[in-house]
C-alpha cells in the first residue's frame, strides 16, 4: 500500500508536483531528493526559488551562517534545470556579497521574471549591469541597494511592478526608469530624500511614495486608482513649500480622474521649527484660482489623512476633496498628537463642509 501511494505521488503531472514543491520552504523542497531516485532532481526544475536565512542552520556566529547560505544558494542554482521565473533573496546575513553578482548573471540568462533582493544592514549591494539585460522582468523589488542604470539601458518592456526601498539612485534615473517601463501598473518608492519627482506612467494604477519630496508631479497617470503618500516634513522641505509659486497638492491630484483611494501622511521631524509657519502661509484660494471648473474625483471612495494639525491649508484641501468627490464614502482624519485645543474647532469646521456625496462619512480618529 505504501509503495502504491509513493508511485501514485511520484507519477503525478509535473505541474502538480511543482505546485506542491513550490509551497514548501526551499530547504524542504531540496530535501525531497532523498525520498527516492525518482525525486532526486524533481526540485531542480522549480521555476520559483525563494531563499532566506531559514535555508541553513542559524547560529550566533555570522560568518559560518553566511558561508552556509552562499554555498546552499550556489549549489541550488548550479543543479537547477530549465528557466527560473522568480528569484527572491530575503536575509540579514548577506550584504554586498560578490556571489550575488554571479547569481544575477546566471538568472539574467534564465528568463527571470520576478526578482526580489532584500539584504541586511551594512555595506550596500551595488546592482550589477547584467540586471538591466533582464528584458522579461515583470516584477522588481530592491531593498538597500545601489541602482545605477547604464547609458545604454532602454527600460524593462514587460515590468508591471517596481518597488525601490532605501535604494541609492539618481533622481533623473528614477524618472527615466519609470517612463521606460510602458506596462508599469504598481510603483512604490520609499525612503528618498529631497526628491523632485515627475511620474509619467500611462498604465499606472497603484502608487506608494514615502520620503522627503520637494515636488511630486503626476505627468501622465490617467488610470491611477490608489495613491498613498507619506511625506517627512523637514525645515528644508517646509521652506521649499513656502517659497514655491505653485501648489504641490494640485500637481499630485491634477490628473487622476479614476482615483478611488487616497491616503496621506505627514510626519514632522524634530527641529522643523518653521514647518507650521510654512503650512499656514497665505494664498488659501489657490483651489479656486488653479483648478478647472470640471475638476472632480468621480470614483474616489476613500480618503485617509493622518497627523492633521488643522491649519488653513490642510482644511482647505479637505474641503476641496469633500466638495469634488461625488461618490466618496469615507473621509478618515487623524489629528496630530500635539493638537489638543484645536480638535473641537477642527471637528466643528469639518462638519460644516459641503459634501458632494450624500453617502460621505467623516470619521475623526483620536489617538
Amino acid at each position: 500500500m505504501g509503495d502504491a501511494a509513493e508511485d501514485f505521488i511520484s507519477n503525478l503531472p509535473q505541474s502538480i508536483l511543482e505546485n506542491i514543491l513550490t509551497r514548501l520552504p526551499i530547504g524542504d523542497a531540496v530535501g525531497t531528493c532523498i525520498l527516492s531516485s525518482k525525486w532526486r532532481y524533481k526540485w531542480a526544475t522549480l521555476t520559483q526559488l525563494v531563499f532566506d536565512e531559514n535555508c541553513v542552520p542559524i547560529s550566533n556566529d555570522r560568518v559560518p551562517v553566511e558561508k552556509s547560505l552562499v554555498k546552499f544558494i550556489t549549489h541550488a542554482l548550479f543543479l537547477h534545470q530549465g528557466p527560473i521565473h522568480k528569484f527572491q533573496l530575503s536575509t540579514v546575513h548577506l550584504q554586498s556579497c560578490p556571489d550575488i553578482d554571479q547569481w544575477l548573471l546566471f538568472l539574467s540568462r534564465n528568463d527571470i521574471r520576478e526578482l526580489v533582493l532584500e539584504l541586511g544592514e551594512g555595506e550596500w549591494f551595488r546592482v550589477p549591469s547584467c540586471l538591466f539585460n533582464c528584458r522579461k522582468l515583470t516584477r522588481l523589488e530592491l531593498f538597500r541597494c545601489e541602482f545605477d542604470p547604464p547609458l545604454t539601458f532602454t527600460g524593462f518592456p514587460c515590468l508591471r511592478s517596481l518597488n525601490l526601498h532605501q535604494v541609492l539612485v539618481a533622481p533623473e534615473a528614477i524618472e527615466s526608469l519609470i517612463s521606460s517601463c510602458p506596462l508599469l501598473e504598481s510603483l512604490s518608492l520609499s525612503y528618498f530624500d529631497s526628491l523632485d519627482l515627475n511620474i509619467c506612467a500611462p498604465k499606472l494604477k497603484y502608487l506608494y511614495l514615502e520620503g522627503e519630496f520637494k515636488d511630486i508631479h503626476l505627468e501622465s497617470t490617467p488610470l491611477l486608482v490608489s495613491m498613498s503618500i507619506a511625506m517627512y516634513m523637514t525645515d528644508d522641505i517646509a521652506e521649499h513649500f513656502e517659497q514655491s509659486s505653485s501648489c504641490n497638492f494640485l500637481k499630485i491630484l491634477g490628473g487622476v480622474p479614476h482615483l478611488e483611494k487616497l491616503v496621506g501622511y505627514i510626519y514632522f521631524t524634530k527641529g522643523s521649527s518653521n514647518t507650521l509657519a510654512a503650512i499656514e502661509a497665505p494664498d488659501l484660494d489657490f483651489w479656486e484660482k488653479e483648478c478647472h471648473a470640471d475638476c472632480s474625483f468621480k470614483q474616489l471612495k476613500l480618503v485617509k489623512m493622518t497627523d492633521i494639525s488643522g491649519v488653513p491649508h490642510e482644511m482647505e484641501l479637505i474641503k476641496f476633496l469633500l466638495s469634488n468627490s461625488p461618490v466618496l464614502e469615507i473621509m478618515s482624519i487623524t489629528p496630530c498628537t500635539f493638537v489638543t485645543e484645536r480638535k473641537v474647532n477642527m471637528l466643528i469646521e469639518l462638519v460644516r463642509f459641503i459634501r458632494a456625496s450624500p453617502r460621505a462619512e467623516i470619521i475623526f480618529i483620536q489617538n
